[in-house]
């Protein structure tokens, strides 16, 4: 005869783990998806709401699927807009008419931003701060953009205008345009490419005379003036994200050698003396939540990886590292081999910044799956889910944990979970979403093994069905609170033991054997039972981690048989304990978790 049991018990805790896992719990996977030329988003001018619609969620779809947890929306390509504004016009880049938006009054960047948000993922805008047309009269600009309401404000070098990064009204019209943003949509982050200065064939030469002669009361050199251009700008849309929310992130991917010969053996463009663009110092100014400098090349030779990130590194200044890395030198036509990207990511987690990697870009370099780069980050690289970083400077309280978790319902295979969203922390922070990790036993319970996170849920959402529960087997889940800066409250545990087994099984006969006590987690009391297969002076004691006898259960003489005793952890602290038995020649112990 058979006999169901079936036990759900509900404790709350807070453990620690103690042990760091190859595949890192926390990690920045993001993908930059590009509007401009129709790159990523839109596919094609002209494309209808739905079309539009459609090209979002599938994306983002693939990308969650491939394990990133970020996307880095680009939304200002060309002083316009993929969003609604009042102050630029919609981009070309959307309708194949500059000034003329989608129908329906639909806004691409709200949508982007509350697909990410269902996916658990951040999405951060992309503006390009300067660039005001990327090749001049490629298609008629409208009489709203900057252009045409502010042609004092342009300057021209060979194919391409930009805004002059001199002029005291253009870096307040950049940080207007950015703060317009962050106002008005729940953007994670502001990203800006590297675009400054201009480029070669491009480069700046005497096109700002009037602005270096007008606006250098300091009479710096005319190198130094421009880097402190961009310095200023940088520093004041800094100082606006601050004051408006100060919760949002702000990060530039600047190219990926600052200066050649730096560090020893890098030849190429240099980035201080050519675009004017000095990253370094941001960091030491602490402008940026993080840096995506842009070193697209591989692993050895000139503009070797290897060397250029750990340098990129040592610059941070306590903030964060994420490579940016060229995914689409996967494709067919590149010498790059089917393992240079996963070397990389694989290289960037040997230390301890950077936090992450973005890879340019999302449709050529990842979804189409050159090189079968999706299926190894999908398979391999980011197999295992990881949470975004904390940015302690930003914010390091964490919310509060999840309440009233329970289990309502189980059938082999199939565990649900829920629980109530939590009350304001402190900071008057709540949970933004929350993560589930699933322990088989109380020996490998340990926060910090991404492995152990089943999932992480989209928005606050506040359920889980664990499909994949295997019938015969006990689990302990946690569920943690995930503010909007990734602080992880402590874990509220719930543990779920259903077992279908022959009575017989339950008194075993035979060999010497030490039984999982139960339940466990507890509080304030477990059952632990065990088996002697022939007479003998037994001892059963309980132990902390520092190695102390706390309790002591049975001190004497028993026959053969079945036993079963309490343990009473009233008067102890929380914590993971240790039950020794020996009796005769046998021996055995088992961890055990009191949770008040």
């Amino acid at each position: 005869m058979k006999k169901l049991i079936l036990v759900v018990s509900l404790v709350l805790s807070s453990i620690s783990g103690l042990a760091q896992t190859p595949s890192p719990k926390r990690e920045f996977r993001a993908a930059w998806v590009a509007s401009v030329t129709n790159l990523d988003f839109p596919t094609a001018t002209g494309a209808s709401v739905s079309s539009l619609k459609q090209q979002i969620t599938s994306l983002f779809d693939q990308l969650q699927g491939v394990g990133m947890n970020a996307v880095i929306f680009q939304i200002r390509p060309e002083c316009d807009a993929l969003y609604k504004s009042s102050l630029e016009p919609w981009s070309y880049w959307i309708s194949g008419v500059q000034g003329t938006g989608p129908g329906d009054g639909f806004d691409p960047l709200a949508f982007a931003v509350d697909e990410a948000h269902k996916r658990g993922m951040e999405l951060h805008a992309w503006f390009n701060p300067y660039r005001a047309e990327r090749v001049a009269g490629l298609y008629p600009t409208a009489s709203t953009h900057v252009t045409k309401r502010h042609p004092e404000w342009i300057l021209k070098m060979g194919t391409m205008k930009m805004l002059d990064p001199g002029l005291p009204a253009v870096r307040a019209h950049i940080a207007n345009v950015i703060v317009d943003v962050i106002r008005r949509y729940q953007v994670d982050g502001i990203h800006w490419d590297d675009y400054f200065y201009p480029y070669s064939p491009n480069n700046v030469t005497t096109q700002d005379d009037a602005s270096f002669a007008a606006y250098n009361a300091s009479g710096l050199a005319r190198a130094d003036w421009r880097r402190n251009n961009v310095n200023r700008l940088i520093k004041m849309v800094a100082d606006s994200i601050a004051a408006v929310k100060p919760w949002v992130k702000f990060g530039i991917s600047p190219f990926g050698i600052w200066k050649s010969g730096v560090p020893s053996g890098i030849s190429g463009t240099s980035a201080y003396s050519e675009l004017y663009c000095d990253a370094p110092y941001w960091m030491q100014q602490k402008y940026l939540d993080y840096l995506t400098p842009q070193i697209y090349w591989m692993i050895g030779g000139a503009q070797d990886y290897s060397k250029l990130m750990p340098w990129w590194s040592t610059q941070m200044n306590g903030r964060h590292l994420y490579p940016g890395q060229a995914a689409y030198k996967m494709l067919p036509s590149s010498n790059w081999s089917a393992s240079e990207l996963q070397n990389q990511i694989a290289l960037n987690r040997t230390m301890l910044n950077p936090s992450g990697s973005v890879l340019f870009r999302a449709k050529q370099g990842v979804v189409d799956n050159p090189k079968g780069i999706a299926d190894s980050l999908k398979n391999n690289t980011y197999a295992v889910r990881a949470l975004i970083p904390t940015m302690p400077w930003k914010d390091s309280i964490p919310p509060l944990p999840p309440v009233n978790v329970k289990a309502i319902a189980w059938k082999p295979g199939n565990v649900l979970l829920q629980w109530q969203k939590p009350a304001r922390a402190s900071d008057h922070d709540t949970a933004r979403y929350f993560v589930i990790y699933r322990f088989p036993s109380a020996d490998s319970v340990n926060l910090n093994d991404a492995r152990a996170i089943l999932s992480i849920t989209p928005n606050d959402t506040t359920s889980y069905r664990d499909s994949t529960a295997k019938d015969q087997l006990a689990y302990i889940y946690a569920v943690t609170s995930i503010d909007k800066l990734h602080n992880e409250s402590a874990p509220s545990f719930v543990t779920v033991h259903v077992t279908v087994v022959a009575e017989a099984a339950i008194v075993p006969t035979g060999e010497f054997a030490l039984r999982p006590n139960y339940p466990n987690p507890f509080n304030p009391s477990t059952r632990i039972r065990f088996h002697l297969s022939a007479r003998g002076y037994t001892l059963v004691k309980v132990y902390d981690l520092l190695g102390r006898n706390v309790a002591t259960l049975v001190d004497k003489d028993l026959d053969a048989g079945t036993y079963d005793v309490r343990f009473s952890g009233e008067k102890l602290p929380s914590g993971v304990y240790l039950c020794r038995i020996s009796s005769g020649a046998h021996a055995a112990s088992q961890r055990m978790i009191l949770q008040k």
